[in-house]
């Protein structure tokens, strides 16, 4: 077997060798660009004394890329029928270890204090499966992890959701979410014809570089979230119609008092305001939540 997985014809080479099938359910799509990998792992500006998270390696394509370039490897799969197949195509790689888990149930925060030393670079590189993006990025982004940064390649769409900037079409509230914890940069557009099996729709690879601190100060981190998603649940209606479904209509006048001592034009829709809005309307509609008076 060629020590390079990353080739078309070492891939199909692999799957038929171990009769391997792909299941849908986990959105399994194997990179076969080398020149692709090479790019992703240059993303994450990794030197001798870093330290990775991969999420999915698959049959280990990119997996065996980061391990020329970092120190050490802990890559998590969930797909315990890629056992054999691993330890097959990472049989030279003495700094990786594959540990079959779920990313989503892991203890991350434990993984990285039992695999790396105390004071380690680490960053989480990754060729995310598309159904569970989002979940896995926020349990990424909200854990508390030691990371310097993220970088994976996503669904194109979700990329540019994570890096949207207010008024744009795929600015909303997981654009607010992410960038309240990190500065997202997409590196690059993947076409969908360098996966194998070829999903639908084109990949982009998207740099989250870990914020020391939040991108804005907030007196509850909860509720700020909740007038957030608030401000985005309708988005052809006013930003006062959708705060209205978050409070009573009694509440109205409150409201439209809070509002303008922020200088936020109640007609405004929830997409056009910046993270920094929000935080000021959040704070200080906090008066309202306590009086007891939200849904």
């Amino acid at each position: 077997m060629n020590n390079r997985v990353s080739s078309p014809r070492t891939t199909s080479d692999i799957i038929k060798q171990y009769q391997f099938t792909f299941k849908k359910s986990l959105g399994q799509n194997f990179l076969i660009d080398e020149n692709i990998l090479k790019k992703i792992v240059s993303s994450a500006e990794l030197t001798k004394d870093s330290y990775v998270i991969e999420i999915g390696p698959g049959i280990g394509a990119l997996t065996q890329v980061l391990a020329k370039e970092a120190k050490k490897v802990v890559a998590l799969e969930i797909d315990k029928r890629l056992e054999p197949i691993l330890a097959e195509t990472l049989k030279n790689e003495e700094n990786v270890r594959v540990c079959f888990k779920d990313v989503l149930k892991a203890d991350l925060k434990k993984i990285i204090a039992e695999e790396f030393p105390a004071d380690a670079k680490v960053m989480v590189v990754a060729n995310l499966p598309y159904y569970v993006t989002t979940p896995i990025l926020m349990k990424l982004l909200t854990d508390h992890l030691p990371i310097k940064g993220i970088v994976v390649m996503i669904q194109k769409e979700v990329a540019e959701r994570l890096e949207a900037k207010p008024g744009e079409k795929s600015y909303g509230s997981l654009s607010i979410a992410v960038q309240y914890l990190a500065d997202p940069k997409v590196v690059m557009t993947v076409p969908k014809t360098v996966f194998v099996p070829q999903p639908n729709v084109d990949s982009s690879v998207i740099q989250l570089k870990m914020r020391r601190e939040k991108k804005v100060a907030v007196k509850d981190e909860a509720f700020f979230f909740t007038v957030v998603r608030a401000g985005f649940a309708k988005r052809r209606k006013t930003l006062m119609n959708n705060l209205l479904n978050l409070f009573s209509k009694e509440q109205k006048e409150a409201i439209m008092e809070r509002l303008d001592a922020v200088q936020i034009d109640p007609v405004r829709r929830g997409e056009t305001l910046t993270i920094e809005e929000f935080a000021r309307l959040s704070d200080a509609l906090l008066t309202i939540r306590d009086e007891g008076q939200t849904k």
